[in-house]
């Protein structure tokens, strides 16, 4: 296993995300019920053991109280706020995950792969460094969703650059990486910032903004 809590200069730093990594971070305490149903439902379907590893782990927000001990991201600035939240931190792209193959019981993906250059190949490293019976967790901004088309029509700087997936387009791309039994769980039935309390996932898709698909490597 690659040393964690390695932080370096990459080759091509994602300015996008090194400069607005604070505003990103904000982003949660501002929509407190919205990051808290997200939470809620990802703590359903997150195996209860075992070693977990987050991909795309930014600013923590995530792995910290979900209790994922080791998360990667390109973004040095964000890893830093997400060590100082106690992950384990280590700079990598998710398509080239420097850790030996079935290193992990579980692996989560919380929004980062819309922005993943490569998602197949992300995917393929996912299958490689998951345990085989381990379980995968990808939640997204459906982009069939009023949620989705809500940020396709914004001028986002962060989601002006992402591809958001709809479900069974990222379905078809877990099932060619060698995934299978897949289930789904959703909720943001409204906009973030009209949110007045934390709001119960359901399961299934087509009616909450965020989705939570769960697939197990075989």
């Amino acid at each position: 296993m690659a040393d964690v809590n390695r932080i370096h200069e990459m080759e091509k730093p994602v300015n996008l995300f090194d400069q607005y990594s604070r505003r990103y971070d904000e982003w949660y305490d501002k929509h407190t019920f919205a990051y808290q149903s997200e939470l809620a439902i990802i703590r359903e379907v997150l195996p209860r053991e075992g070693k977990g590893l987050e991909i795309g782990a930014g600013t923590g927000r995530f792995s910290a109280p979900l209790g994922i001990t080791v998360g990667i991201d390109p973004s040095r600035p964000m890893l830093e706020m997400a060590r100082q939240r106690g992950v384990m931190v280590c700079q990598s792209l998710g398509e080239d995950l420097p850790f030996r193959d079935s290193t992990f019981d579980y692996i989560a993906v919380i929004i980062a792969l819309c922005f993943v250059k490569d998602p197949l190949k992300a995917l393929q490293e996912m299958w490689r460094v998951v345990k085989s019976k381990g379980k995968i967790i990808i939640g997204i901004i459906d982009r069939d969703s009023f949620l989705g088309e809500f940020y396709l029509r914004k001028e986002s700087i962060f989601y002006k650059q992402a591809h958001l997936f709809k479900v069974g387009e990222l379905t078809g791309l877990l099932e060619k990486s060698g995934f299978d039994r897949f289930s789904y769980h959703q909720t943001l039935f409204t906009m973030p910032d009209k949110m007045d309390a934390v709001q119960k996932a359901k399961k299934g898709f087509a009616e909450g903004g965020f989705v939570v698909i769960q697939a197990r490597r075989p």
